[in-house]
């Protein structure tokens, strides 16, 4: 029997206003949209970047019930943080607001919005 094989993770995230998921993950992080239906009664989107793919929705009864988390490693941490900071620092993790050596060995610092928090972090 072979070993199953997967190539991709494409998480689904429901917003109240899906313009926060765009400020956070198009303007902020830099993922592009490349599947558009913000404008019909049922707002969705697919953004991208490199090899990453996230399904957004706007949904109030689903969003008020999920709240995710994700990380994102970088390489570069230093200059992630500086053009997250310099631009968005209202998106700042009150908690991780910094690039902190973790415990673990990782380098991390923490962005949210309104549904979701994003650690960043580099190994």
């Amino acid at each position: 029997m072979s070993e199953i094989k997967f190539t991709k993770l494409v998480p689904n995230v429901f917003y109240i206003d899906i313009r926060d998921a765009l400020t956070t993950f198009v303007d902020c992080l830099g993922f592009t949209i490349t599947h558009d239906e913000i404008k019909t009664h049922r707002p969705f989107c697919v953004i991208e970047k490199g090899e990453l793919r996230i399904n957004l929705f706007e949904d109030a009864g689903l969003a008020k019930e999920h709240h995710p988390e994700f990380r994102l490693v970088t390489e570069d941490i230093e200059n992630v943080y500086n053009q997250i900071s310099s631009k968005y620092p209202n998106l700042l993790h009150p908690n991780l607001n910094k690039v902190t050596l973790r415990p673990w060995g990782a380098r991390e610092f923490a962005i949210t919005d309104k549904q979701l928090g994003i650690v960043i972090q580099q190994w």
